[in-house]
């Protein structure tokens, strides 16, 4: 099964430079709780990097991150902001095991196509080192659909996320939180946050 949705790619590699420089000019409201779960220097796996903003942030606080973009005009993005190579690569490209003490996904893996997204979270449970941790947010509708920006979103249910989860591999942690957030297109949409510890 496919782990992306080529119109949702090309619409990031069109416009990835107005996407990087939108938003607000902090880091997401999920991502320091995350980095608080790992230890000092931690090896970080940052699936849809975008603009390279997390990233940076990241190191800035000492961690090993290896940050990852499936579309190749993002990824050039980051690359600007961290001066250094950022990997291009699909979701389902994934193939490490026991690497990373963290894998992180902020607003990315919302667009897997829902008959793709069980092999992915297959790929970042092995990906992960016994008592790894891994945190993504999805925005939450209950059906799949695309927004009017032309975007596919797997849309699940907060019950669906952690069902997805639980059949991917052997956790020890699950924690969910929901909220209001502001989308690129525009107006307030609500999410799902979920945060994992692999078992080991």
């Amino acid at each position: 099964m496919t782990s992306f949705d080529p119109a949702t790619l090309e619409f990031y590699a069109r416009e990835a430079p107005d996407y990087a420089a939108s938003g607000p000019g902090g880091i997401g409201r999920h991502l320091d709780p995350f980095l608080e779960k790992l230890p000092a220097g931690a090896s970080i796996l940052e699936l849809g990097c975008g603009s390279g903003r997390d990233a940076a942030h990241m190191e800035a606080l000492g961690f090993q991150v290896e940050p990852t973009d499936g579309v190749p005009e993002m990824a050039a993005q980051a690359e600007a902001r961290l001066g250094r190579a950022v990997r291009v690569m699909r979701f389902g490209e994934l193939d490490a095991a026991e690497r990373y003490d963290g894998v992180i996904a902020a607003y990315s893996l919302l667009h897997v196509p829902r008959a793709g997204l069980p092999d992915v979270l297959v790929r970042i449970w092995r990906a992960l080192k016994p008592g790894g941790w891994h945190a993504a947010t999805y925005k939450s509708g209950g059906s799949e659909g695309r927004d009017r920006l032309g975007r596919y979103y797997n849309y699940p249910s907060e019950d669906q996320i952690r069902a997805w989860y639980t059949a991917a591999g052997d956790w020890d942690r699950i924690e969910t939180e929901t909220g209001e957030g502001r989308g690129y297109e525009g107006g307030e949409s609500r999410f799902v946050m979920i945060r994992l510890r692999k078992a080991g």
